[in-house]
Parts: structure tokens; sequence; C-alpha cells
């Protein structure tokens, strides 16, 4: 039997404020248990909410980064339950009335085509608190000092298909969030966290099959396990006489499988009404335009861009646009280097790329600078050094052993470019291995790829490929 998938991501972004969305207390990373926690965060009786403006404000970019209605008039609301970690009994967040109204991300698939992933609404809300079950003798503790702090929640419609499409949203929207510098996507620490709603139905179904929710799972590498055991899971399931039930399931990565954590609860269950501590939130045009026009270039401009200026392939113009870093250190590549934006790119998806991960580093604290990968690049488009010799640079860059021109001068790895020099090398070699050559001239052509590996081992190198592969061929025929 023929299954379709049907995939619904929910979004939760932290948003980089100082302060809390209701409260003053502070919201950064790592402090002692319960030191961040005020009393408008613990609910104490009394208390009042005030609204974060700047939580207002990166709300509104994100609307206009995804196309999105924003709301003139929003409303808060309070949705009730009952957890540990939650001190008032309600967490205030935006039901009806959201601040972000329908809106859609483009993705770029892996076949180069486009898909439009529709967005059905963002809202602002608080976390809650953590609660944590180590070191604790079978208790829970509980840690308040997220309670308060500002999030996002962005809604997809249910229009992915596979898990890879599901990925491709999510890499877009983590690239979208940290352009507009609303939310930091450190995943690990739970700045970008992703709820997944899975369902299978048959192809040419219209009807949707009942769904499950995967909940806060904290890698792109996760989620797509996550969906695609999940997929199997229903499957299996089913064509077996069983039934989903619509629950909400955790994804264990070291087992590789979701297991059941609580029914799914409807809007119903929350119980939710307006918060009357809050007033309605009242947005001008005034103030969205004002938003408008701090925007920076976001993701799908600068890819576009970077596909008719530079002439780079979809793929790499994605990958490259597809962390903000790695684009402006990119652009400056392209200018030191004298315009040379396929050789680039090729060093920053490949030798750059490979060391930052092999030293679990970012790019911003690369020990090669951009001027000097693009300086190192120059050296390769004027032929004063190869691509081979270039390597050794970049490993010489890497360990902080000086700029390129005092690398090339002081190990002397200047490329060989007199024509003398290199007919004679060739002369050398055609006289060394008269066998070889006569085997190349009866028609053993791979032959070739020999005596270019035996000229550069004699020149250590440095002797350029091109000129060589034109003296070989001249002198072989």
């Amino acid at each position: 039997m023929e299954w379709e998938i049907v995939i619904g991501l929910e979004v939760h972004a932290q948003l980089v404020t100082k302060s809390k969305i209701f409260s003053g207390a502070s919201t950064a990373f790592g402090a002692d248990p319960n030191t961040q926690a005020c009393a408008i965060d613990l609910g104490f009786p009394g208390i009042l909410p005030v609204l974060n403006k700047e939580a207002t404000t990166m709300a509104i970019k994100l609307g206009l980064g995804i196309h999105a209605e924003i709301a003139a008039r929003s409303v808060f609301a309070r949705k009730n339950y009952f957890y540990p970690d939650l001190p008032k009994g309600y967490q205030i967040s935006q039901f009806e009335l959201p601040i972000v109204g329908k809106g859609y991300l483009d993705i770029l698939m892996e076949d180069g085509t486009t898909k439009r992933i529709g967005i059905t609404r963002a809202h602002l809300e608080e976390d809650a608190g953590k609660s944590l079950h180590e070191d604790f003798n079978g208790k829970t503790g509980i840690d308040l000092n997220r309670a308060g702090i500002p999030l996002l929640e962005i809604v997809s419609e249910p229009d992915m298909r596979s898990a890879k499409e599901a990925i491709a949203y999510l890499k877009a929207l983590h690239a979208l969030v940290r352009y507009l510098d609303i939310c930091d996507g450190n995943m690990q620490e739970g700045s970008f966290r992703c709820d997944a709603n899975v369902s299978i139905r048959k192809k040419g179904e219209t009807r949707y099959g009942t769904r499950t929710e995967l909940k806060n799972i904290n890698s792109f590498r996760f989620v797509e396990r996550a969906i695609n055991y999940e997929v199997e899971r229903q499957i299996a399931l089913i064509e077996n006489g069983g039934k989903v039930i619509q629950e909400t399931r955790l994804y264990d990565p070291n087992k590789n499988e979701t297991r059941p954590m609580r029914g799914k609860e409807e809007a119903n269950d929350y119980r939710y009404f307006p918060d009357p501590d809050l007033l309605p939130l009242v947005i001008t045009e005034e103030q969205i335009a004002a938003v408008r026009s701090q925007l920076p270039e976001l993701p799908q401009q600068k890819r576009q861009r970077f596909i008719d200026a530079y002439g780079l392939s979809p793929y790499d113009a994605n990958v490259l646009v597809s962390n903000r870093a790695t684009a402006t250190y990119f652009e400056t590549v392209v200018t030191t280097s004298n315009n040379q934006p396929k050789l680039s790119a090729n060093w920053v998806m490949g030798e750059l790329s490979a060391a930052l991960n092999k030293a679990n580093i970012e790019i911003t604290d690369s020990p090669v600078t951009a001027e000097q990968l693009g300086q190192l690049i120059l050296r390769i488009s004027d032929n004063t050094i190869s691509g081979k010799i270039a390597k050794s640079i970049f490993e010489a860059l890497w360990n902080k052993e000086g700029d390129v021109d005092h690398i090339i001068e002081k190990r002397g790895l200047k490329q060989v470019t007199d024509t003398g020099a290199i007919e004679s090398l060739v002369d050398s070699l055609i006289a060394k291995y008269p066998d070889k050559v006569a085997e190349y001239r009866a028609g053993k052509e791979k032959l070739f790829g020999f005596f270019v590996g035996q000229a550069m081992k004699e020149s250590g190198g440095k002797i350029n490929p091109q000129q060589l592969n034109e003296w070989l061929k001249k002198k072989l025929a």
C-alpha cells in the first residue's frame, strides 16, 4: 500500500532580549538554578506583567520575514494547565488573535526546485521553568530561571511530505531568525526547539490521518530520524490492523525510537481566556514601517544575488547563505581574491569548512581570516602557487605562521612557470621512462597521469599544472 506522509512543525524560537517577556529578570544562559526568577515570574499575589517592547519588535521582524499578515490588534491569553515547573498554574500565550498571521517560507530542495511552505501563525508567549530529574535521589528539582523567557512559536501548515522537506524548512527558518537577529538559534541550549506533527494517509486521500506530536527535539539530525521512525511505526501499526492514537511522544536518540509521553491535548483542554492583566496589543502601520526599514538582506534575497552576481549554483548559494557569518566571510574572500567567486566558494565550503568541523569551532572564530583566504586564492589565480601547494599554505595560515606571501617566500613555494624549466623536466622524464612512453603512444592513455605525478614529485608540487599538461601532451604525442 502506498502512503503519503503529512508533516507540520511547531518551532519555539527564544528571542534574544536581555530581560524576560513580562518582567525585568535576566535571560542570560547558564546561571545557577532559581537565581533569575523574580516575583512576576513566580506568580506571587498582586504582581502585574508588563510586555517587553523589544519582544514585540522581534515578532514584527519575523512577520515581515515570512511575508505574513501582522495583526493591528492582538490579545494575550492564559493557557491553563498544572505542572510543577509552571508556578502560576497558567502560561501567558496568544490564542485566537496572534500577533503574526498567515505567511510562507520558500525552501530549496535537493533537486534544485523550490517549494512553498505555508505558515499558519506566529505568537508570543512565555516559557515555563524546567524540571530536573537527575541527582535528586528519585525526586525532581525545579529550576524557574526559564520561567518568563520570551518565545515566538511559529506554526507551519501541514505542507511537508517527507523528513527531508521538514529539515529543509527547519534549516531555512533557523537561518531566517538568525539573519533577523531575533534568536541565536542555539539548539543545544534550547533556544530553537521543534515539535513535529506527523501523520500518514493513503495516496490520493484528502482527509488527514490521526497525528502524533513529537516533542522538543533539539537537533536537525534527530528531527529527521524521529520523523522517519514515527512514519514507519504508523505504517506498520495500520497495516497490521491497528489504529494510530492522537498523543504526544518523546524521541529517544539513543534507541532511535519514539515512546508515548501523554495524550494529546486539544485547545479546549487548556481553557484559554484573555489575560485580564494585559491590554490588547495595538500595532500601527508606522511601527511596522519603522521595523521594515531596519531589515537586513534576508537569506532568500542573498541567495538569489549570489546566483545572479557571482554565477554560483543554487546549491552552493544555499549552503553559503545558510549562515549569515559564512555569507559575510565568503563575500570578503571574493573581494580580496579580486573577484574569484567559484574558487572562493569551493575553498569556503571545502577546506575551510572541513577544518572548522574538525576543530569544532564557528567560522567567526576561524584562525584563517577571510582576507587571508582571499589572498591565498589570489595567489592561485595569478599562478604564483598551485592548488596543491595552496593546501599546505592554508595549514600554515591555520597554525598562525604568518601571512600568505610570507609563507610562500619562507618555504620557497613559488610555482614554476618558466617554460624552459618545464620543457627540460618533461624531456628528462621521457628519457627516464622510455617503456612508459612507448606504452602511452601505443594507446595506453591512462599513463598520462603517471607522468603528471612524476613531474609533480620531481618539482615538489611547484610546477604549473596547466603548462605541464600542455608540454606533456606535446612531447608524448
